[in-house]
């Protein structure tokens, strides 16, 4: 029988387990693989993985925000949009320019110089 993927994160990461991991776990177990949950968040089925079995070595931040957009449905307030989630916050900011009509143009712009742009200006001319 195969162990929860709630099970094995709450024994890497004991009690303090984040909720973001357990979301995480959650939702590995939800869709039954990892690999599923991965794609959901845009990083691999071996970063899903180390991150439950607590032995990710790379940026938690990254991920933290990326399960907290996407799985757990986390909003920002966006100075054109109101309040979106924050995976709606990446699609507008990771879009490209297009002058299609004044609030795409909008967005190009404020989405350049906001805080949530982290992508290295993927969306600068």
């Amino acid at each position: 029988m195969r162990v929860s993927a709630v099970t094995t994160a709450q024994s890497a990461w004991g009690v303090d387990a984040p909720a973001w991991v357990l979301a995480l776990a959650g939702r590995v177990d939800a869709l039954g693989s990892q690999r599923a949950a991965a794609a959901e968040i845009g990083y691999s089925a071996a970063a899903v993985n180390l991150v439950l079995a607590g032995k990710y070595r790379g940026a938690l931040d990254n991920i933290a925000a990326q399960v907290r957009g996407s799985i757990m449905s986390a909003a920002v307030i966006c100075p054109v949009l109101g309040e979106i989630t924050k995976e709606r916050c990446e699609q507008e900011r990771t879009r490209p320019f297009a002058a299609a009509s004044a609030m795409r143009v909008q967005l190009w712009r404020e989405c350049k110089r906001c805080q949530y742009n982290n992508n290295g200006g993927l969306n600068d001319a």
